[in-house]
Order: structure tokens, then C-alpha cells, then sequence
């Protein structure tokens, strides 16, 4: 997995090939691959789950901490941002994957990104925000939305300005979305 992240991050998705994989790897034959994937689609499969299993599982810690909406919403945000800083390889090679992979016969990165219910998360985190009295009346899937595509957006500021100050960028989302959903 680590190899063909670094190999994707670095050389883009479409020179991405099992030789450059095993050559990163220092795996004498490509077939030690094809020995633990059905092929191509499986091990971006693979990279994939592994991706955002790790993003899930450090965001779920820190947003899972929270003991209100309000600080849940701020720890979604800020946990988010923290992870795209400290993982770029991932996301440099988690955005080329998006932009290029169609694998055959299944779901495309792009075709999954707009199933509305990768936003139930975040809905359901509006919801009780609301619920509680903490945040004010809004069209939940539409702020959902608003907050995930902000931050969806990071990898290629990113990709423009890879100095980009994040705390910053982190700080003014946090506060525009609190104002934006204040009671």
C-alpha cells in the first residue's frame, strides 16, 4: 500500500504501473502484486479503503471526543484539515485516483461523490446540533454540503500553494461555519 501511494503521489495516476510499484517496493517481480490483488482495480481498491480507513479512524477519535454539537462540528473541521497536513502523499495520491481511476464494471471515485449519502455524517451532526438548540434553522444537506466541499477542496489548494498556512485555513472555516449556523 505504502508503494503505490508514494508511486501514485509522485508520478500521477496513469504512470502508476505495477513495474514502478515493485520497483518503489523493492519487490523483485511485478507478480508479487498480482499474487495479492485481481489486478489493478483491486489494489486502488485497496489504497483507497486503506485511505480513508485511516482518515475515518483519526477524525472518528477526535470528533467522537466531543461532548457537544458545536465542539463536534469545530473537531470535524479542524481534524480534517490536520489529517489532509500531515498525510499530502495520501492525498496527493487519494485526489489522482478521483480524478483518473474508472474502474471496470464498478463505481467511479466521481460517481461516489455525489451519493448524497456520504453526507449523512455530517447531516446527522447538523441534526442534533439543531436538536440541542445549539445551532440555528438551516437546510441541513445544504450546509453539509458546503462544509464537506470546502474541505474536500484543500488537496488541490494544496496542489497550487503546498505552503499554504492551515491553521489559518482551518481557523477562518471553523469560524465561518460557526457563524453560519449560529442559533
Amino acid at each position: 500500500m505504502t508503494a503505490t501511494i508514494a508511486t501514485i503521489a509522485e508520478l500521477g495516476f496513469h504512470q502508476a504501473s505495477f513495474a514502478r510499484i515493485a520497483e518503489r517496493a523493492g519487490l523483485s517481480s511485478t507478480r508479487l502484486i498480482s499474487y495479492h490483488f485481481d489486478g489493478k482495480d483491486d489494489l486502488i481498491g485497496q489504497v483507497m479503503s486503506t485511505i480513508y480507513g485511516d482518515l475515518a479512524a483519526f477524525m472518528g477519535e477526535r470528533v467522537g471526543a466531543q461532548s457537544t454539537p458545536r465542539a463536534a462540528l469545530d473537531a470535524y473541521i479542524r481534524s480534517l484539515v490536520e489529517y489532509m497536513g500531515a498525510h499530502r502523499g495520501e492525498m496527493r495520491a487519494a485526489t489522482e485516483i478521483f480524478l483518473n481511476f474508472q474502474p471496470e464494471g464498478g463505481t467511479t471515485a466521481r460517481e461516489a461523490a455525489v451519493d448524497v449519502s456520504s453526507f449523512s455524517h455530517l447531516e446527522r451532526l447538523l441534526s442534533w446540533g439543531q436538536e440541542a438548540g445549539e445551532f440555528g434553522e438551516f437546510d441541513v444537506r445544504v450546509v453539509a454540503m458546503a462544509i464537506q466541499r470546502s474541505l474536500d477542496g484543500l488537496p488541490f489548494l494544496l496542489e497550487g500553494d503546498p505552503e499554504a498556512d492551515l491553521a489559518t485555513y482551518a481557523d477562518e472555516l471553523a469560524a465561518l461555519f460557526s457563524r453560519a449556523i449560529r442559533a
